[in-house]
């Protein structure tokens, strides 16, 4: 089968024994959910090492992540260290499990969606209630929305990412030597 830049989750049964299935999610959200043979390699590890990563994947790789964004930032940064096999798996793990495919469950945590929408929120209202008494705190909640504006315009999240960081979301990051390590596994 050809690469094509994305795949639907029913092509995955089609593709070759040595196809890589990526998961460029956090190790926390990987620990959660995951499909079975699938390999974790944190997208922030692929931002740090992209040539590192790329030298390491076989010649066709699908890269996962919640939804398909990560997945696809995952999948400009490989090729612009000259990995050009890889494919995006088109609505990420939330389309593989609404079809009803396998998926190893784990230790249950809100994704980083999730928290992001609870942190916005949160923050929206808390300067609608606070402009009540300091009017000039609706500016907390317009920059909120215009953040969230720009994190959809830019399919990037500045908050999720400052999310990531927190302790409940880290579970030991997994090293470059440990994600190298896995790649190489994997090829065996």
């Amino acid at each position: 089968m050809p690469v094509s830049p994305h795949l639907a989750p029913s092509d995955l049964q089609n593709l070759p024994a040595d196809t890589l299935l990526l998961d460029v999610r956090t190790k926390a959200e990987h620990e959660a959910a995951h499909i079975p043979g699938s390999v974790n390699v944190p997208l922030s590890l692929i931002e740090g090492s992209p040539q590192d990563i790329s030298d390491e994947l076989p010649t066709q790789t699908v890269i996962i992540c919640r939804s398909g964004a990560r997945a696809q930032r995952a999948q400009q940064l490989l090729a612009s260290a000259g990995a050009l096999g890889t494919s995006v798996l088109e609505g990420g793990i939330q389309a593989w499990s609404a079809e009803g495919r396998t998926a190893n469950q784990g230790l249950v945590r809100w994704d980083l969606e999730r928290q992001v929408r609870l942190v916005a929120g949160a923050l929206v209202a808390g300067g609608v209630a606070l402009s009540t008494v300091a009017p000039k705190a609706k500016w907390l909640s317009g920059a909120v929305g215009t953040g969230l504006v720009y994190a959809a315009v830019s399919n990037s999240c500045m908050m999720g990412s400052l999310l990531a960081k927190l302790p409940y979301n880290q579970t030991g990051d997994v090293s470059l030597a440990e994600a190298l390590q896995r790649l190489r596994a994997s090829a065996n």
